[in-house]
């Protein structure tokens, strides 16, 4: 079936020329560099980062300039990457309250502690092309600030919190150790953990579509930002053999927290219920889906009845991963001549005893 393939192996090498050269593009041009890629396209790099499941911007970097700019192609080759590499020690969880914030915004209150901070975003942008940018761009002078921000900031959550007026943000009976999916394969029923590490590493476009799907009333759902928050954070691990906890670095993430009405139910009585996203580097547009389709996989287990295509998780989480999905579709580009000469076969048939049948009446 594939000695097409293996016989054309002259062709294939030829296609990786042509493939080098057009990614390298025009000679008289300046090459794009590792370093320019990682800090001018760093919404593109967290993406790649995100779905390859793998935080190192100079590998996402490299994986986009390989992959002409294919963030799909680009998490493709993280992920490969990623399983030649060995795993010496875990992580302990990430304080997120403890963020060194760059931007944080809430949507459910205006006046909330520590304040808003809008911190780098296009949110407040006319969407017109900037023609000034086909040049150089001078330096941007930063005004500095008359005070520092605050080492941590507190969650707006707690303000609904203290009342009782949303679900507890509680761990799990026994807390129990959450499956690796980098390692295990997604099995069902999957328990939030899983649910929420499938949708970190899913593809964006279709976790977007889905939250989209919930807000037009396919989950009954009516969501509020609570709080959104990017920044750096701290990451830790304790050594066995040493017994007390190691800063080994920092890295940025975007967390959401979704609210979401709820009027109750024989499983909880009512209250605002939570939604949860979180993100590698800057990705705020994937945090928030994240969490609203977070929300619509919690269906039943608050009692509500799961009918939209955002509450069904074996439907949601088996379709979000973008190199599986892609697989699947690409694999057509490869040969298929035996099958379809067996199909081609079949019709014919079916033709001939249709016409038959057709004349005998």
């Amino acid at each position: 079936m594939y000695v097409a393939v293996k016989g054309g192996e002259t062709a294939i090498a030829r296609s990786w020329d042509l493939l080098a050269a057009a990614r390298r593009g025009d000679e008289a041009a300046p090459e794009l560099t590792i370093a320019q890629i990682r800090q001018q396209l760093r919404l593109g790099v967290a993406r790649v980062m995100q779905e390859g499941s793998l935080y190192d911007e100079e590998l996402a970097a490299l994986a986009l300039k390989q992959a002409s700019g294919d963030s799909i192609e680009a998490v493709f080759l993280l992920r490969a990457f990623r399983t030649t590499l060995p795993r010496f020690g875990q992580t302990l969880p990430l304080d997120t309250a403890a963020m060194r914030v760059r931007r944080r915004v809430s949507g459910t209150f205006k006046d909330v502690p520590g304040g808003q901070i809008l911190g780098p975003t296009a949110d407040y942008t006319q969407r017109l092309l900037d023609f000034d940018l086909t040049q150089a761009a001078p330096k941007v002078e930063l005004e500095q600030a008359s005070a520092p921000l605050p080492d941590a900031l507190p969650g707006v959550l707690q303000l609904l919190d203290r009342e009782g007026l949303i679900e507890a943000d509680l761990p799990a009976e026994g807390d129990p150790e959450p499956v690796d999916l980098t390692r295990e394969p997604l099995m069902f029923p999957a328990g939030r953990p899983a649910r929420l590490q499938n949708l970190a590493r899913g593809d964006e476009g279709w976790l977007l579509g889905l939250a989209y799907s919930t807000q037009r009333g396919y989950a009954e759902s009516h969501p509020f930002a609570g709080e959104i928050r990017m920044g750096e954070v701290s990451v830790t691990i304790c050594p066995e053999e040493l017994g007390f906890e190691i800063d080994i670095g920092e890295i940025t993430l975007t967390e959401c927290q979704m609210i979401n009405q709820f009027a109750g139910s024989k499983c909880a009585p009512p209250q605002f219920t939570r939604g949860y996203g979180l993100s590698f580097g800057e990705a705020e547009r994937k945090a928030m889906a994240m969490a609203l389709v977070d929300r619509g996989l919690r269906a039943e287990e608050l009692g509500e009845t799961a009918h939209a295509p955002a509450q069904q998780p074996e439907f949601v989480l088996y379709h979000s991963d973008n190199v599986e999905a892609s697989g699947f579709v690409q694999h057509l580009k490869l040969p298929h001549y035996v099958d379809f000469q067996a199909e081609l076969a079949l019709i014919r048939q079916l033709r001939a005893a249709a016409d038959q049948e057709k004349a005998d009446d």
